[in-house]
């Protein structure tokens, strides 16, 4: 698990290193991308299907995560709600995970590309 150090802001008192996992950047994406209105959830690829299956719980499934130097680039894989409007929620999550990263972290967000990987039906959520 690689990580990096988080930006220094010349505010904040030096008495020590500080150091973001890679798992905590994906937890944070994860939850802001969540929180934007017609995002029905996280895709994750086969494996995280299987670990879920098999009762092992990550926020993070379906977000991949690089940093370098202090800077984020992540990808996403959403499920949406039917019936809103793709580009127009992508843009919502996108903004939604550069504010909580840049805000939590002090890391800078360079790229967050969102695939959309399906479309939650009214039905699919009462079946389940």
């Amino acid at each position: 698990m690689a990580e990096n150090e988080a930006q220094k802001k010349p505010d904040v008192e030096e008495i020590g290193t500080v150091r973001i996992a890679d798992d905590v950047v994906s937890a944070i994406i994860a939850y802001a991308a969540k929180e934007v209105e017609g995002v029905a959830g996280l895709a994750g690829n086969a494996g995280d299907g299987f670990l879920k299956k098999a009762g092992v719980k990550r926020p993070s499934m379906g977000v991949k995560v690089e940093m370098e130097n202090g800077n984020v680039k992540a990808d996403l894989s959403l499920t949406m709600d039917y019936g809103y409007n793709i580009p127009a929620t992508c843009s919502k999550v996108q903004s939604r995970v550069k504010q909580a990263v840049e805000s939590m972290t002090g890391l800078r967000v360079e790229d967050v590309n969102v695939r959309i990987a399906g479309i939650r039906m009214a039905a699919d959520e009462e079946q389940q």
